[in-house]
């Protein structure tokens, strides 16, 4: 007879790799009939096998794509904690890989005083409660002190960077406020609730565009700037991405700004007068909207994945919290579905792929934010300022 500790000794160890199993991403062929949020979550890891990889980079380093993908698959890690462990391990590692025992961040400067850098201190907090280490703790109160001393704008807005003096850029809603918002709430600070709302309705007060509402990218307040409007201090363009940051930090925003907070009906407020103008801009044929926004098919205009999958985060996510009208979210499902239909690519081997995605766009030296600028960018697939959006368009059509 098989000996009785030899027995044990299989069925542990079957046990076990059944568990691994389950808890590793699917290194082969990924599943078409998962949900899209997952399809596209695996084909990130597949491509990425290290997370500090993300965004093409060649070495680790701290920056806010690798967070934006990686807020996604803490989501997808909610729904199914034992299942999708695998998420779970991969966003710590990506933590772990750029904070020491200490809790420094290596690659962060503080002293620059970049907004971009505040975005993956949003999967600190998560890993912080489930692992009670104080690293992580210290790295996200080391992100929350750069915001007590940011430079602002007379009016209290956020420098983009110190290099960019006197400037609010678009993107910098999404970067910072969803982070201060979180840590407010997390850790009682109420002074961060303030601070957040005023940063979100500055930018709609100097971005905003009275006859289009749409906003535009950027506004100097020195009016210094080649690009900025010798009287609005603005620049000249409605950029989509820039638009769809925006729109994103406004709906993330509100799920830690408290219900009683004098300014919260002012923030929905900004959501409900974008909403409809986003409808109004989508593409009837494909539901998809452009690279930039009022253009149309313009000669070089494209229709973009990153703005696309923002725009049908926000909407999904406004029409499914109740603070815009339910009938947006057939908006986003159109947007989704041209997203799927024009701009997804299914390799045999069931890895999606996603095209047309701007690859970087900004206000900074040598770019004039002229419509030939943006259209002329480069363009890739599968950046993460495109993927990570889709993954979060997807679960929340998903609710």
């Amino acid at each position: 007879m098989p000996n009785k500790n030899n027995i044990l000794l299989l069925f542990l160890l079957l046990f076990t790799a059944g568990l691994v199993k389950a808890q590793q991403p699917a290194t082969g062929k990924i599943p078409t009939n998962l949900k899209w949020s997952e399809r596209m979550a695996l084909s990130i890891i597949k491509n990425n096998p290290e997370p500090w990889m993300i965004e093409f980079s060649k070495q680790p380093v701290w920056s806010y794509p690798q967070g934006l993908v990686l807020h996604g698959f803490e989501k997808i890690w909610r729904q199914d904690q034992k299942k999708h462990q695998h998420y779970f391990d991969y966003i710590k590692a990506y933590a772990d890989k750029l904070i020491d025992e200490k809790g420094n961040i290596s690659t962060y400067d503080a002293t620059n005083f970049n907004i971009d850098m505040m975005n993956s201190g949003k999967i600190l907090f998560n890993l912080y409660e489930v692992t009670k280490d104080e690293k992580y703790r210290t790295a996200i109160e080391t992100l929350r002190h750069q915001l007590k001393w940011q430079p602002r704008t007379t009016d209290g807005g956020y420098w983009h960077k110190l290099r960019y003096p006197w400037q609010l850029w678009l993107d910098g809603a999404y970067m910072g406020s969803p982070f201060l918002a979180q840590y407010g709430k997390t850790f009682g600070d109420e002074t961060a609730f303030d601070d957040v709302a005023n940063q979100l309705l500055l930018m709609e007060k100097h971005l905003r565009d009275s006859n289009t509402g749409l906003l535009y990218h950027g506004w100097d307040e020195s009016k210094l700037q080649p690009w900025a409007d010798p009287q609005t201090g603005r620049s000249p363009n409605f950029w989509g991405r820039a638009m769809g940051w925006y729109a994103m930090a406004i709906v993330d925003v509100l799920d830690f700004l408290p219900q009683d907070h004098p300014k919260r009906k002012d923030v929905i407020s900004i959501l409900q007068r974008l909403a409809p103008v986003l409808q109004k801009y989508q593409d009837a044929k494909t539901g998809l909207w452009y690279q930039v926004v009022d253009q149309g098919n313009r000669e070089g205009n494209y229709l973009e994945a990153s703005a696309s999958s923002m725009f049908v985060y926000a909407l999904a996510k406004g029409a499914n919290q109740g603070y815009i009208d339910k009938s947006f979210r057939q908006a986003a499902e159109k947007g989704f579905k041209g997203l799927t239909e024009h701009l997804v690519k299914v390799q045999p081997g069931g890895e999606v792929n996603l095209t047309q995605v701007c690859a970087v766009a900004g206000l900074g030296a040598g770019r004039d934010g002229s419509y030939g600028y943006y259209v002329n960018e480069k363009i890739r697939t599968d950046d993460p300022k495109g993927t990570g959006p889709f993954v979060l368009a997807s679960l929340e059509l998903n609710k």
